[in-house]
């Protein structure tokens, strides 16, 4: 990571200021994204969790989407978790006919296909990407709500963690996508591990 990296956090829905709070404590400047001038000059990007179909329609209304999308094609480095996913995804199975996503990484995806709010789980992954990044080589706790299931990821996607036969976490180039919330644990290094690719 570049000294004080500067990071956006999409904060039109969901955990953002848990996501702040984690990038801060590795040393970043984070800003919250609300409105197209909030992007000036970010080095990377981070879009939380919350309900996708919601989350579109506010990018939209915004007008975030497309210069959000613009940055995405020029290679700036982002972090989506759980709607985060979905919308930085190829393709989502069951997406609304009004709902909008990025495209900015080959995976394919269903939404909730963990199950309702009652089905939110726990669970212990290993991550052998830390390993090579430096970081601590133990398993991270992951939370997952709602959480979306990748059906498919294309040839250049890096699946860093599975859960039941299905990729959890992946990387493709500066895209990291994970399909629980890593900033409601109390272990910053996937936030440190998307850190390095700013």
């Amino acid at each position: 990571m570049k000294r004080g990296a500067r990071i956006g956090v999409l904060a039109l829905q969901g955990a953002f200021g848990a996501h702040a709070q984690v990038l801060e404590g590795l040393g970043a400047r984070t800003v919250e994204v609300r409105r197209p001038a909030d992007l000036v000059a970010l080095d990377g990007l981070v879009l939380p969790g919350g309900e996708s179909t919601t989350m579109s329609k506010l990018l939209e209304t915004s007008g975030l989407f497309e210069p959000i999308g613009d940055l995405l094609a020029g290679g700036l480095a982002v972090f989506g978790t759980c709607a985060g996913m979905i919308l930085l995804a190829d393709e989502v199975l069951d997406g609304r006919a009004d709902q909008r996503w990025f495209g900015a990484i080959d995976i394919a995806v269903r939404r909730n296909a963990y199950g309702r709010q009652v089905d939110s789980f726990e669970t212990d992954l290993e991550v052998e990407a830390f390993t090579r990044a430096g970081l601590e080589d133990k398993a991270f706790h992951a939370v997952f709500i709602r959480a979306p299931l990748v059906e498919r990821s294309g040839p250049a996607v890096e699946v860093l963690a599975g859960f039941g036969g299905h990729p959890v976490l992946c990387r493709q180039g500066a895209v990291v996508v994970a399909s629980f919330h890593p900033e409601l644990s109390d272990d910053p290094r996937l936030h440190a591990l998307f850190l390095q690719e700013v």
